[in-house]
């Protein structure tokens, strides 16, 4: 059974009816071209609305306008501001279920955009063979997604993007993907994706180059081609086996949904006088609350002469000297959390994490005593698990200490050198907040070595303890599967903010 949509009108005859073969079209793809205001958005609206009910759709969209077929044809809006793993996910259930949905990339910046759409498209091309069902991608303002030539976009994106496109428009017949790319200026698009596309529908420009490329397409001489120019809102001229076999001008007929972002109309100017307007504008700038002038602090540097008497007590102490045992205000269940409890007071210090562990355990000493912890003098081994746990920023009397103490467990299992930074990152997922970056990582374990502390997230993600996630932000996010914990998405190459007890970085 052939199945059309209806265009419009062709130019001249109000009965005539600009008639598109739906079937002829997913094989065959569609290219449409016309500058800003030429009724290109409205072209492929009128083109989705009336194949909702025959064909499954995709729209890219860049500015947010197609999300209001939502309401009316049930298409589900996909926020493109997400990770990687999530949009493949996303669009294999889309090929899997055959659901229309519009991947709106309104809230990203160019390369994000450029990102986001090729890792959908990409898995809709990589979809399972049982799932190649007939699907309409269409793609507005294909000139972002496959650039003619480098922009201000990182080369990497261009190609992944580009790679997208290519693969859609030339390799996507076979798995039931047909194109519909949309565009201001063919100059900008890449030859390689418009030259896929066997169907026209070419609207106002004015610029030279555009026009003879349109010409060329459309089969028209060059003298031809000034009648671009002269192509009012909404019509077009069409060419292709899916409408015409002949150049046909087309007149686009009225929508039943509307973009957001509308042409805006001229409205009355307020009726202010000249004082009044004045006034209205030069009043006084209202201070901003809360904002002041910023207070310069410079880091304190620790007495050095201290850090060498505590290094010195410890090296020259007795092996066989007994441990005191001071009497005790703790029971022997509440003893570990007390130790916790020390050893975060004891990180609060901003240059306390630099200090050399002999001094932190002879400090440490000294606060047990002060607190009267009671027991015989915590083994150094046990005293690095405390300490490791303290660089996490997780103050033990603010957290389930059940749940803190599964994520020590499991460091007591995992290498010294990497004890530190996992629990670091399981301290961030405990308290849902941002996960730290590499730099703070680093600052926290007592080193200036982002690289460092690099290297010992990749060497726990080897390990299966964490799984980092970065989202088209460029956000990380830490996921521990043994714990079901996962942090906020955080920048890995932001600054170190230092001990989350409220320290500022150096």
């Amino acid at each position: 059974m052939k199945i059309e949509v209806d265009l419009g009108t062709v130019q001249g005859s109000a009965s005539r009816r600009a008639m598109l073969d739906l079937e002829e079209l997913l094989a065959t793809r569609l290219l449409v071209q016309g500058n800003s205001g030429s009724g290109k958005s409205h072209l492929l609206r009128r083109l989705l609305e009336q194949s909702a009910a025959h064909v499954q759709q995709l729209v890219i969209d860049p500015e947010g306008d197609f999300i209001g077929l939502a309401e009316r044809y049930g298409h589900v809006v996909v926020d493109g501001n997400r990770s990687v793993a999530d949009l493949e996910c996303i669009a294999a259930r889309v090929r899997q279920h055959r659901v229309s949905a519009v991947l709106n990339l309104e809230a990203l910046e160019a390369e994000m955009q450029m990102r986001a759409a090729a890792v959908f498209l990409n898995a809709l091309f990589d979809a399972d063979r049982d799932h190649w069902f007939p699907m309409l991608v269409v793609v507005d303002e294909a000139q972002l997604f496959a650039p003619a030539v480098s922009g201000e976009v990182s080369e990497e994106a261009r190609k992944a993007s580009l790679g997208a496109m290519t693969n859609l428009m030339c390799r996507g017949r076979k798995r039931g993907l047909a194109g519909v790319i949309a565009t201001q200026r063919l100059a900008k698009l890449a030859k390689n994706v418009a030259a896929e596309a066997t169907n026209f529908l070419m609207g106002r420009t004015f610029l030279d180059i555009d026009m003879a490329r349109a010409a060329d397409l459309l089969g028209l001489e060059r003298r031809q081609a000034e009648m671009f120019r002269e192509l009012q809102r909404g019509h077009f001229l069409a060419l292709g086996p899916a409408v015409s076999r002949r150049p046909v001008p087309v007149v686009v007929g009225p929508v039943e949904t509307q973009a957001r972002a509308a042409t805006p109309l001229l409205t009355p100017l307020p009726n202010h006088p000249g004082e009044d307007a004045r006034d209205l504008i030069l009043a006084p700038v209202p201070a901003e609350a809360g904002r002041g002038i910023p207070e310069r602090r410079v880091p304190a540097t620790p007495p050095p002469s201290i850090n060498q008497i505590f290094e010195q007590i410890v090296r020259d102490r007795p092996r066989d000297e007994p441990a005191d045992e001071a009497p005790s205000l703790f029971a022997n269940e509440d003893r570990e959390r007390a130790y916790r409890g020390i050893a975060f007071e004891i990180l609060s210090d901003p240059d306390a994490a630099f200090r050399p562990e002999a001094v932190l355990y002879q400090d440490f000493l000294v606060r047990c005593r002060i607190g009267k912890t009671g027991g015989a003098a915590l083994p150094l081994p046990e005293f690095k698990i405390h300490l490791n746990a303290a660089r996490a920023g997780v103050d033990p009397n603010a957290v389930d200490p059940g749940e803190w103490d599964r994520a020590i467990t499991i460091a007591r299992q995992i290498p010294d050198d990497l004890q530190a930074v996992y629990l670091i990152l399981a301290g961030a997922a405990l308290l849902a907040i941002a996960c730290p970056s590499d730099a703070d990582i680093s600052r926290r374990c007592g080193h200036h070595s982002p690289g460092r502390a690099r290297s010992r997230v990749g060497h726990l993600e080897k390990r299966d303890l964490v799984v980092m996630r970065t989202d088209m932000m460029g956000g990380r996010a830490v996921v521990l599967p043994d714990l079901g914990w996962e942090s906020l998405p955080g920048h890995a190459d932001g600054p170190a903010m230092g001990h989350p007890s409220g320290v500022a970085a150096e």
